[in-house]
């Protein structure tokens, strides 16, 4: 059962959707002030945590933040404060996905599902094989045919971030948000650079050109 972690001040936001989750077979803790959430994280082990971001004792990104020390823990921003601004500061401190409240509780399960899966593929799956190409996640390293290849960590990283959203179009923007800080994101052109690198490198034919979309990870079957 994958424990969850819900910090929300609003008390019927909160029991509303602490309900639907354990319904729906998840063991959630919830809480409703900042302080707390850090107290509970600390102490026990949660596979997910659902954030609001205005909190009583220290706020959401005070919260993530501090996660982000020691935690690569998948995080979901839940809040009202839906500007572009507020998003934007939520992904540079590290978050995995962000919704705004009015929200739809089936549309929230499923961004859940997604980021749990996620997370299994990036904490298991550190070893990845297809065909002859071998690639180390967590030793940024490859081989094809048994022999070492020259690879860049933003190119394993790439690979990676495709894996996680299987049979899932991710455009270069996608991409670039996830792959590159703001300051230092180069033209969305470049990844077509990466793709091809990555492709002649390691024969991964399993990397799809999207037309007009941009690249999607898809095994033969």
């Amino acid at each position: 059962m994958k424990k969850v972690l819900l910090v929300d001040d609003d008390e019927m936001t909160r029991d509303g959707v602490a309900e639907y989750l354990k319904v729906k077979g998840y063991d959630v803790v919830a809480v409703g002030d900042g302080e707390d959430a850090l107290d509970t994280f600390q102490t026990k082990q949660f596979d997910l945590v659902i954030l609001d971001i205005m909190l009583p004792k220290a706020d959401g990104f005070e919260v993530l933040q501090t996660i982000r020390q020691t935690s690569d823990t998948s995080v979901l921003m839940l809040t009202a404060m839906d500007d572009e601004l507020t998003q934007i500061m939520s992904f540079e401190e590290h978050a995995d996905d962000y919704m705004s409240k009015r929200f739809s509780l089936a549309v929230l399960e499923k961004r859940i599902e997604a980021l749990l899966r996620r997370s299994s593929i990036t904490n298991e799956q550190n070893v990845w094989e297809y065909k002859a190409a071998r690639v180390d996640f967590n030793g940024f390293s490859a081989t094809y045919n048994q022999k070492p290849i020259d690879v860049t960590p933003k190119e394993i990283k790439l690979l990676r971030l495709l894996l996680e959203h299987k049979g899932q179009a991710l455009t270069r923007e996608q991409i670039l948000d996830r792959l590159w800080e703001l300051d230092e994101a180069p033209l969305d052109r470049v990844i077509d650079v990466y793709i091809k690198n990555l492709r002649k490198k390691l024969a991964l034919d399993c990397i799809k050109t999207v037309k007009g979309v941009g690249y999607k990870y898809e095994e033969h079957v």
